[in-house]
């Protein structure tokens, strides 16, 4: 009789699961309707099948730009998140780093690395995000990161957090794995540092929130239509899935790239000021 209603639980909870799935997928589909204008839809499907387009899955070395959002963390930035792009041994890459109107040392820190492939500008004037520190924190550094992509001349283009760091042989494997895949755009498994230190596989399993973040997607230069959206917060959406989620209702060739190319390290709050 235990059994008997155990598994009746079980039935229960995995249908209440379905449910709630299927209701997150309305939901998302919803959002993708307000947010993302037919046209977009439709230059997409068109601008894909162009040679111009294709060109990024034939070339021997396409260019790779590789973007930077950073706020305040000069030497932090050089010894983990600079270091290990410069260092990749896939050497066509170009990176641009974006201060968020830094005002510590980052600038003259930038200055020392002699490399012509790197690109450090620094803002005027720092992103308005905000105040609220949990809405802050899903839409910090969009300024700085849209400014990279409106700079940025790759044929494929990714990301890294300014704290954060790539396995020096991540970008060869993911041009070489997009290429394969005539992929538009990749996610991969990460590993990603808890709260205590410890260290947690992300096997990012499905292209969904929680399995995706800023770092851990490589994607086709077109995509820099679609920017960050500083208001991302107002759906209680961290702003990098809000723009995987528009990214993803366009219908692109997706592919899961399946081993771990990133380490992400436990979060810095951004300070308001």
């Amino acid at each position: 009789m235990l059994d008997f209603f155990k598994k009746r639980h079980k039935v229960r909870n995995t249908e209440l699961a379905r449910q709630i799935k299927e209701l997150e997928i309305q939901v998302e589909r919803i959002k993708n309707k307000v947010d993302v204008e037919q046209h977009l839809f439709d230059e997409f499907q068109r601008v894909r099948h162009t040679k111009e387009y294709l060109t990024a899955f034939s070339e021997e070395q396409p260019l790779v730009t590789i973007c930077i959002a950073t706020y305040n963390r000069g030497k932090l930035l050089l010894e983990r998140s600079v270091k290990s792009v410069l260092s990749q041994d896939y050497s066509n890459i170009e990176l641009i780093v974006v201060g968020d109107h830094c005002t510590d040392d980052t600038s003259a820190l930038v200055a020392t690395v002699d490399d012509p492939r790197l690109i450090f500008i620094n803002l005027p004037q720092r992103g308005v995000y905000p105040e609220n520190p949990d809405w802050r924190w899903m839409v910090a550094g969009t300024t700085p990161v849209n400014h990279a992509l409106q700079l940025a001349r790759g044929q494929f283009i990714t990301h890294l957090d300014d704290d954060d760091e790539f396995p020096l042989d991540r970008i060869g494997k993911l041009v070489g794995f997009a290429q394969q895949k005539r992929a538009d755009f990749i996610w991969h498994p990460f590993w990603k540092e808890s709260a205590t230190g410890e260290w947690e596989l992300i096997k990012a399993e499905e292209y969904a929130a929680g399995f995706v973040t800023t770092s851990s997607v490589f994607y086709h230069q077109w995509f820099r239509n679609i920017p960050w959206d500083v208001n991302a917060y107002r759906y209680q959406e961290a702003g990098d899935w809000n723009r995987f989620r528009k990214i993803k209702h366009l219908a692109p060739n997706t592919a899961r790239f399946p081993e771990p190319q990133l380490r992400h390290y436990k979060e810095r709050n951004q300070k308001a000021s």
